[in-house]
């Protein structure tokens, strides 16, 4: 099949609360899409980290709609604002409210998420609004935060500690440096990440408290989706993940993935792969972009379109 052409814009969202949220869009020439996607990035990460992904999704048809969680990336107007993310509920509301603009949807809408990201998305396929849920043909979870890793993964008491200063001091910075070694087995990879300015590693006590929850509740399974919300009565969940990823837990995204009670779930396992399977050595990072446009256009052909109705 001949690759599709496409174009790339930026621009800005205004969220319900006026929040101006950076924006990127891969779009797909003419009215040749065959899917649409909305992508939520991860921690001291942002939307413009993922160029072989993207380009190949958009390559084969499926428009991406991408943007800067506020707090990080582009979304940052000054240093005060790093990290502030806000709770849980301003977090997916966000979400929400960047959906919203895709809707109605002309094409299959997915929805995925990396690392962090990831986690999110899964929250937001178990508790969504349902007019929204009811709209979304698929989620895609890519090395979500479910656990950290037993080697990076902080004492409960630590834990604890930060979420009773998080009620005192919601807005309080703290750096949280990843290890870049972690991230890919490409070297240079890492280096890039090393360098960028938008990846600033600086979360708040509010939002890290957030974020180490709502993978405590990935975790313990008290968060999981309901089949019969997603289009068409039917939840569509495909979770990949490194084996190797020494960032968050293979077994916790294995665990999660078995434990949902989904007719249509998968779990890619890479073996040996790091954290950033879109920025792994080599033809890898096309081979992991390439099993997220199959799952995608399995789901988007004229069968699955008739399951809905």
């Amino acid at each position: 099949m001949a690759a599709t052409t496409y174009t790339t814009f930026e621009g800005t969202h205004k969220t319900d609360d006026g929040m101006e949220l950076y924006t990127k869009t891969w779009k797909v020439s003419g009215d040749a899409a065959k899917a649409r996607m909305l992508f939520v990035h991860g921690f001291s990460d942002h939307c413009n980290n993922y160029p072989v992904l993207f380009d190949h999704l958009a390559s084969q048809g499926v428009d991406i709609y991408a943007f800067d969680q506020r707090g990080w990336g582009r979304s940052v107007r000054n240093k005060h604002e790093r990290g502030l993310t806000g709770p849980t509920t301003r977090v997916l509301a966000d979400i929400t409210s960047m959906i919203r603009t895709l809707l109605p949807t002309p094409v299959p809408l997915f929805v995925m998420g990396h690392s962090m990201g990831g986690a999110e998305i899964l929250h937001y396929a178990s508790t969504g609004p349902p007019d929204v849920l009811s709209q979304v043909r698929g989620f895609i979870a890519s090395a979500p935060l479910i656990s950290l890793h037993p080697s990076t993964r902080p004492f409960k008491a630590t834990v604890m500690a930060g979420r009773v200063a998080g009620r005192i001091l919601p807005k309080f910075q703290l750096v949280q440096k990843l290890d870049s070694k972690y991230l890919s087995r490409d070297p240079e990879q890492n280096k890039l990440w090393e360098q960028d300015e938008l990846c600033h590693d600086t979360g708040t006590l509010e939002g890290l408290a957030g974020m180490l929850d709502r993978g405590l509740q990935l975790e313990s399974h008290k968060v999981l989706p309901k089949e019969s919300a997603g289009e068409g009565g039917k939840i569509r969940l495909l979770a990949l993940h490194g084996t190797a990823d020494h960032v968050n837990a293979y077994d916790a995204t294995k665990a999660y993935v078995e434990r949902s009670d989904l007719s249509d779930k998968e779990l890619k396992s890479y073996d040996g792969w790091y954290h950033n399977m879109h920025a792994e050595p080599g033809e890898d990072k096309l081979m992991f972009a390439k099993h997220v446009s199959e799952w995608i256009m399995q789901r988007s052909g004229p069968e699955e379109s008739k399951s809905k109705l």
